[in-house]
Protein backbone atom coordinates (compact mmCIF):
# COMPACT_ATOMS: atom_id res chain seq x y z
CA UNK A 1 0.00 0.00 0.00
CA UNK A 2 1.41 3.22 -1.10
CA UNK A 3 1.03 5.83 1.97
CA UNK A 4 2.66 8.68 0.37
CA UNK A 5 1.01 11.73 -0.84
CA UNK A 6 1.27 14.41 -3.55
CA UNK A 7 0.61 17.93 -3.90
CA UNK A 8 -0.38 18.65 -7.05
CA UNK A 9 -0.34 22.51 -8.67
CA UNK A 10 -2.02 24.85 -11.19
CA UNK A 11 -2.60 28.27 -11.41
CA UNK A 12 -4.84 30.48 -12.59
CA UNK A 13 -4.01 34.45 -13.11
CA UNK A 14 -0.47 36.16 -14.04
CA UNK A 15 2.22 36.68 -11.73
CA UNK A 16 2.90 40.35 -12.74
CA UNK A 17 4.05 42.74 -9.92
CA UNK A 18 3.28 46.20 -11.21
CA UNK A 19 1.33 48.40 -9.13
CA UNK A 20 -1.07 49.71 -11.95
CA UNK A 21 -2.68 46.60 -12.23
CA UNK A 22 -5.32 46.07 -14.96
CA UNK A 23 -8.43 44.17 -12.80
CA UNK A 24 -8.01 41.06 -14.97
CA UNK A 25 -4.23 41.38 -13.80
CA UNK A 26 -4.89 42.08 -10.21
CA UNK A 27 -5.34 38.28 -8.70
CA UNK A 28 -3.72 34.96 -8.70
CA UNK A 29 -4.51 31.70 -7.38
CA UNK A 30 -2.66 28.58 -6.89
CA UNK A 31 -5.26 26.03 -6.52
CA UNK A 32 -3.57 22.37 -5.55
CA UNK A 33 -5.43 18.37 -5.15
CA UNK A 34 -3.61 16.62 -2.67
CA UNK A 35 -3.82 12.45 -3.69
CA UNK A 36 -2.60 9.18 -1.83
CA UNK A 37 -0.12 7.43 -4.44
CA UNK A 38 -2.36 4.55 -4.09
CA UNK A 39 -5.22 5.70 -5.02
CA UNK A 40 -3.89 7.58 -7.87
CA UNK A 41 -2.35 4.42 -9.00
CA UNK A 42 -6.01 2.54 -8.44
CA UNK A 43 -8.49 5.01 -9.22
CA UNK A 44 -7.47 8.43 -10.81
CA UNK A 45 -5.32 7.36 -13.20
CA UNK A 46 -7.13 4.26 -15.16
CA UNK A 47 -10.52 6.40 -14.75
CA UNK A 48 -8.74 9.33 -16.67
CA UNK A 49 -6.86 7.49 -19.18
CA UNK A 50 -10.73 5.17 -19.70
CA UNK A 51 -12.27 8.64 -20.29
CA UNK A 52 -9.72 9.87 -22.67
CA UNK A 53 -9.81 6.70 -24.56
CA UNK A 54 -13.47 6.87 -24.99
CA UNK A 55 -13.87 10.14 -26.10
CA UNK A 56 -11.13 11.73 -27.79
CA UNK A 57 -8.51 9.31 -28.43
CA UNK A 58 -7.78 8.58 -32.16
CA UNK A 59 -4.21 7.78 -32.30
CA UNK A 60 -2.80 5.36 -29.98
CA UNK A 61 0.88 7.10 -30.39
CA UNK A 62 -0.77 10.44 -29.64
CA UNK A 63 -1.56 10.74 -25.67
CA UNK A 64 -4.66 13.07 -24.93
CA UNK A 65 -3.67 15.55 -22.31
CA UNK A 66 -6.61 17.21 -20.31
CA UNK A 67 -5.86 21.23 -20.19
CA UNK A 68 -9.13 23.23 -19.56
CA UNK A 69 -8.38 25.50 -21.93
CA UNK A 70 -8.09 23.50 -24.88
CA UNK A 71 -11.37 21.82 -24.11
CA UNK A 72 -13.47 24.85 -23.74
CA UNK A 73 -12.17 26.46 -27.29
CA UNK A 74 -12.71 22.94 -28.46
CA UNK A 75 -8.93 22.61 -29.82
CA UNK A 76 -6.76 20.07 -31.09
CA UNK A 77 -8.79 16.39 -30.00
CA UNK A 78 -11.45 18.09 -28.10
CA UNK A 79 -12.60 19.71 -31.31
CA UNK A 80 -14.96 16.32 -31.53
CA UNK A 81 -17.14 18.30 -28.56
CA UNK A 82 -17.80 21.31 -30.61
CA UNK A 83 -19.86 18.93 -33.51
CA UNK A 84 -21.62 17.04 -30.58
CA UNK A 85 -23.53 18.75 -28.43
CA UNK A 86 -24.77 15.06 -26.58
CA UNK A 87 -21.25 14.11 -26.55
CA UNK A 88 -20.45 17.16 -25.42
CA UNK A 89 -22.54 16.70 -22.30
CA UNK A 90 -21.91 13.20 -21.50
CA UNK A 91 -18.12 14.30 -20.99
CA UNK A 92 -18.87 16.97 -18.72
CA UNK A 93 -21.42 14.92 -16.66
CA UNK A 94 -19.00 11.86 -16.66
CA UNK A 95 -16.02 13.97 -15.22
CA UNK A 96 -18.45 15.73 -12.82
CA UNK A 97 -19.39 12.20 -11.45
CA UNK A 98 -15.67 11.16 -11.20
CA UNK A 99 -14.61 14.61 -9.22
CA UNK A 100 -16.92 13.41 -6.62
CA UNK A 101 -16.07 10.15 -6.71
CA UNK A 102 -12.30 10.66 -6.86
CA UNK A 103 -10.69 10.86 -3.23
CA UNK A 104 -8.71 14.23 -3.07
CA UNK A 105 -8.34 17.29 -0.61
CA UNK A 106 -8.14 20.86 -2.41
CA UNK A 107 -6.30 23.99 -1.38
CA UNK A 108 -6.65 27.32 -2.90
CA UNK A 109 -4.69 29.94 -1.87
CA UNK A 110 -5.48 34.02 -4.00
CA UNK A 111 -3.47 36.87 -3.88
CA UNK A 112 -4.83 40.62 -4.29
CA UNK A 113 -2.17 42.05 -5.46
CA UNK A 114 -3.46 45.32 -5.75
CA UNK A 115 -4.55 45.08 -2.02
CA UNK A 116 -1.12 43.71 -1.59
CA UNK A 117 0.46 46.75 -3.11
CA UNK A 118 -1.97 49.09 -0.96
CA UNK A 119 -1.17 47.43 2.21
CA UNK A 120 2.58 46.90 1.96
CA UNK A 121 5.48 48.80 0.81
CA UNK A 122 7.77 45.96 0.37
CA UNK A 123 7.06 42.71 -0.92
CA UNK A 124 9.13 39.77 0.94
CA UNK A 125 8.15 37.51 -1.99
CA UNK A 126 7.07 37.57 -5.76
CA UNK A 127 3.49 37.10 -5.75
CA UNK A 128 3.50 33.11 -7.23
CA UNK A 129 6.04 32.61 -4.18
CA UNK A 130 4.23 34.20 -1.51
CA UNK A 131 0.99 31.86 -2.83
CA UNK A 132 3.28 29.04 -2.71
CA UNK A 133 4.93 29.32 0.79
CA UNK A 134 0.74 29.88 1.85
CA UNK A 135 -0.05 26.51 0.30
CA UNK A 136 2.95 24.84 1.56
CA UNK A 137 2.05 25.30 4.95
CA UNK A 138 -1.32 23.78 5.12
CA UNK A 139 0.08 20.68 3.05
CA UNK A 140 2.20 20.38 5.62
CA UNK A 141 -0.32 20.64 8.41
CA UNK A 142 -2.84 18.20 6.90
CA UNK A 143 0.52 15.66 6.54
CA UNK A 144 1.80 16.24 10.46
CA UNK A 145 -1.62 16.27 11.82
CA UNK A 146 -2.26 12.85 10.08
CA UNK A 147 1.01 11.58 10.48
CA UNK A 148 1.27 11.29 6.80
CA UNK A 149 4.21 12.23 4.04
CA UNK A 150 4.46 13.75 1.23
CA UNK A 151 6.12 15.58 -1.98
CA UNK A 152 5.08 18.41 -4.54
CA UNK A 153 4.97 18.41 -8.36
CA UNK A 154 4.12 21.52 -10.06
CA UNK A 155 3.67 22.32 -14.15
CA UNK A 156 7.27 23.88 -15.68
CA UNK A 157 6.73 27.53 -16.60
CA UNK A 158 10.04 27.69 -18.20
CA UNK A 159 13.38 27.36 -17.58
CA UNK A 160 13.98 31.04 -15.68
CA UNK A 161 10.55 31.07 -13.48
CA UNK A 162 11.19 27.21 -12.55
CA UNK A 163 14.82 27.70 -11.20
CA UNK A 164 13.29 30.68 -9.30
CA UNK A 165 10.72 27.98 -7.79
CA UNK A 166 12.98 25.60 -7.12
CA UNK A 167 14.90 27.54 -4.58
CA UNK A 168 12.06 29.08 -3.16
CA UNK A 169 10.90 25.60 -2.65
CA UNK A 170 14.01 25.02 -1.39
CA UNK A 171 14.70 27.59 0.94
CA UNK A 172 11.52 26.87 2.41
CA UNK A 173 12.25 23.45 2.91
CA UNK A 174 15.76 23.93 4.81
CA UNK A 175 13.94 27.51 6.67
CA UNK A 176 10.59 26.30 7.00
CA UNK A 177 8.06 30.58 7.88
CA UNK A 178 7.44 32.04 10.41
CA UNK A 179 4.46 30.03 11.21
CA UNK A 180 5.63 26.34 10.49
CA UNK A 181 9.50 25.52 11.41
CA UNK A 182 11.83 24.03 9.03
CA UNK A 183 11.82 20.76 11.14
CA UNK A 184 8.27 20.32 10.62
CA UNK A 185 8.28 20.67 6.96
CA UNK A 186 11.42 18.10 6.82
CA UNK A 187 10.13 15.81 8.87
CA UNK A 188 6.42 15.97 6.43
CA UNK A 189 7.78 15.86 3.04
CA UNK A 190 9.96 13.45 1.79
CA UNK A 191 12.25 15.63 -0.62
CA UNK A 192 13.87 18.92 -0.74
CA UNK A 193 13.29 19.44 -4.30
CA UNK A 194 9.84 20.22 -5.62
CA UNK A 195 8.86 18.14 -9.04
CA UNK A 196 8.61 20.02 -12.08
CA UNK A 197 7.06 18.68 -15.63
CA UNK A 198 5.81 19.62 -18.54
CA UNK A 199 2.50 19.35 -20.00
CA UNK A 200 3.71 16.60 -22.36
CA UNK A 201 4.30 14.39 -19.48
CA UNK A 202 1.11 13.91 -19.25
CA UNK A 203 1.05 13.79 -15.51
CA UNK A 204 -2.98 12.74 -14.90
CA UNK A 205 -3.03 14.72 -11.18
CA UNK A 206 -1.56 17.84 -12.77
CA UNK A 207 -4.35 17.47 -15.12
CA UNK A 208 -6.79 17.18 -12.30
CA UNK A 209 -5.66 20.34 -10.74
CA UNK A 210 -5.69 22.30 -14.37
CA UNK A 211 -9.54 21.15 -14.76
CA UNK A 212 -10.69 22.57 -11.48
CA UNK A 213 -8.48 25.54 -10.68
CA UNK A 214 -10.39 27.96 -12.74
CA UNK A 215 -14.05 27.33 -11.28
CA UNK A 216 -12.47 27.40 -7.93
CA UNK A 217 -10.61 30.77 -8.84
CA UNK A 218 -13.78 32.31 -9.77
CA UNK A 219 -15.66 30.86 -6.93
CA UNK A 220 -13.40 32.19 -4.19
CA UNK A 221 -13.29 36.05 -5.93
CA UNK A 222 -17.49 35.61 -6.23
CA UNK A 223 -17.72 34.57 -2.29
CA UNK A 224 -15.42 37.63 -1.27
CA UNK A 225 -17.15 39.90 -3.60
CA UNK A 226 -14.16 40.92 -5.38
CA UNK A 227 -16.05 39.52 -9.26
CA UNK A 228 -19.17 39.97 -10.23
CA UNK A 229 -18.98 38.12 -13.77
CA UNK A 230 -20.68 34.96 -13.77
CA UNK A 231 -18.91 31.86 -14.63
CA UNK A 232 -20.56 29.32 -16.60
CA UNK A 233 -23.44 26.88 -15.21
CA UNK A 234 -20.69 23.80 -15.58
CA UNK A 235 -17.64 25.70 -13.25
CA UNK A 236 -20.93 26.58 -10.98
CA UNK A 237 -21.66 22.68 -10.58
CA UNK A 238 -17.87 22.11 -10.16
CA UNK A 239 -17.31 24.47 -7.47
CA UNK A 240 -19.89 23.09 -5.83
CA UNK A 241 -18.67 20.02 -5.38
CA UNK A 242 -15.37 21.32 -4.22
CA UNK A 243 -17.09 23.49 -1.66
CA UNK A 244 -19.36 20.46 -0.43
CA UNK A 245 -16.77 17.61 -0.25
CA UNK A 246 -13.27 18.40 -1.23
CA UNK A 247 -11.63 21.54 0.45
CA UNK A 248 -9.86 21.09 3.11
CA UNK A 249 -11.60 21.85 6.72
CA UNK A 250 -10.78 22.44 10.32
CA UNK A 251 -10.94 19.06 12.03
CA UNK A 252 -12.99 20.13 14.88
CA UNK A 253 -15.25 23.12 12.94
CA UNK A 254 -15.48 22.19 9.90
CA UNK A 255 -14.56 25.47 8.63
CA UNK A 256 -12.95 26.23 5.33
CA UNK A 257 -11.47 29.36 5.19
CA UNK A 258 -8.18 29.83 6.70
CA UNK A 259 -7.85 26.00 5.95
CA UNK A 260 -8.80 24.99 2.40
CA UNK A 261 -9.01 28.52 1.14
CA UNK A 262 -7.08 32.04 1.90
CA UNK A 263 -7.37 35.10 0.59
CA UNK A 264 -3.78 37.26 0.96
CA UNK A 265 -3.18 39.80 2.23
Amino acid sequence: MNHLYRLYIDEVGNHDMRPNLAENERFLSLFGVIVNGQHMLDFVQPDMRRIKRAYFQGDPDEPVIFHRKEITRFQGPFKVLYRDEALRQRFGDEMLVHYEKWDFVALLITIDKRRHFETYSVWRYEPYHYCLATMLERYVLFLHYQNLRGDVMIEARGTAPDQRLAESYRRLFNQGTTNIPAARFQACLTSGEIKIKTKQADIVGLQLADLLAHAAHYDHLAENGLVTQQTSAYARQIADILNRAKFHRNRTTGRITGYGKKLLP
